[in-house]
């Protein structure tokens, strides 16, 4: 999973299995990227995470997508590891 800084300040969290090549889909600005980060592009990447099976990183990606912005920004700031993640989220592996 993921989280990019768009051009509004906005964070966006997403899910891949290749960061790298889904952040450059997001740049390139084409049909594969969001809308959202076409909207309010550039985007930078500013926290990724290999959380494993797609599943939990689907429900962490929920989680995430629910938090206040000021949460948001600290799972970016302290670039938490996996085990930190699920526990600030309160997920159980």
């Amino acid at each position: 999973m993921y989280i990019l800084r768009c051009s509004n300040g906005a964070l966006y969290t997403g899910v891949t299995t290749d960061v790298q090549r889904r952040v450059h889909e997001h740049k390139d600005k084409g049909r594969l990227s969001a809308r959202f980060t076409r909207a309010f592009s550039p985007v930078e990447l500013v926290y990724s995470c290999c959380v494993g099976a797609k599943s939990l990183a689907y429900r962490i990606e929920y989680r995430i997508k629910k938090l206040p912005r000021e949460k948001k920004a600290n799972v970016v700031s302290e670039n938490l590891s996996k085990t930190k993640l699920l526990d600030f989220l309160d997920i159980k592996e």
